[in-house]
């Protein structure tokens, strides 16, 4: 399959069930907005070795959000309800709490499954503070210096899917670094989706296992040009740099839909080839066809 100059290799991603929350926070205003999401999204890029892949879902004008501020959708994913519930209670305490005029609330107030949002933050609260039901979902007000942090009780668990990916393989670095821009923004406008890496990029694409026994994953020899003429290469022949964009989603629908954005909007000029990456297709339960997704989407 072509598109444009671009090779889509026939291949696919393998991806894992994961479990999420979606917590809708707001702020004062667009500054302290980015400040709180960035915060709380930090250290967010990999279950391998985070407490959660955590990301930007999309932001809220004020007429989407609870208390009509400007907000934004982030997502927190991890392998366990227990993982979510124990990301969610550092980062809302951490990055939430701490961050002037925040206000945070549960993006999925209909999911039967329920962590802890609030509920155990609130102590911070030393007993002054106040429970408050609004639109029939508990919340608590906790007095800190600017006010009151209003947070909601709990926050629902879903089930996602984490690990859906493509390769970018261009032929100079400029080239690669402007597809995989073009791919993560095409990605961002999906809904249900976050590219949990920086800027929404991996260029230490992983395989599992190592040479070395303490480590759980370690570099995917196949896709490094430094090492092509060395060891068993997947790298088009004109391919000199190489990044991976990660979308976490949820569910296999929302991933398969960000991979084809994410997929059309990279391949061009300077990208002779897209590819993805996948361990045979023994660990992950999900498997993304590049051709098939992009037929779909």
């Amino acid at each position: 399959m072509q598109i444009g100059s671009t090779q889509i290799v026939d291949t696919f991603a393998e991806a894992f069930r994961l479990r999420y929350a979606r917590l809708v926070v707001t702020a004062h205003d667009a500054h302290w907005l980015d400040a709180a999401v960035q915060s709380a999204c930090g250290y967010g890029t990999s279950v391998i070795g985070c407490d959660a892949e955590a990301g930007l879902e999309q932001l809220l004008d004020p007429a989407e959000t609870p208390d009509g501020r400007p907000g934004a959708a982030i997502m927190l994913f991890a392998f366990s309800a227990e993982g979510v519930a124990k990301a969610v209670g550092s980062r809302v305490a951490q990055c939430l709490l701490t961050c002037p005029t925040t206000a945070v609330f549960d993006g999925l107030p209909t999911a039967e499954e329920r962590v802890p949002l609030g509920g155990h933050v609130r102590f911070f609260g030393d007993g002054f503070e106040k429970t408050k039901v609004i639109a029939g979902r508990r919340h608590w007000r906790v007095p800190v210096m600017d006010g009151e942090f209003l947070v909601e009780e709990s926050a629902g668990v879903a089930k996602g899917v984490g690990g859906g990916n493509f390769i970018v393989q261009g032929d100079s670095a400029e080239a690669t670094l402007a597809a995989v821009r073009r791919g993560v923004a095409a990605i961002a406008a999906v809904p249900g989706t976050i590219t949990p890496f920086p800027g929404g990029a991996v260029r230490s694409g992983s395989k599992v296992g190592s040479q070395y026994e303490s480590l759980r994953a370690s570099t995917n020899e196949a896709f490094c040009p430094a090492l092509a003429g060395r060891v068993a290469t997947e790298l088009h022949p004109d391919a000199v740099s190489c990044i991976e964009i990660v979308i976490d989603g949820e569910d296999e629908a929302a991933v398969a839909q960000g991979m084809a954005a994410g997929i059309r909007a990279a391949a061009g000029p300077g990208v002779p080839a897209i590819s993805a990456g996948n361990y045979g297709g023994k660990l992950g339960k999900f498997h993304f066809r590049l051709h098939d997704v992009l037929a779909a989407g």
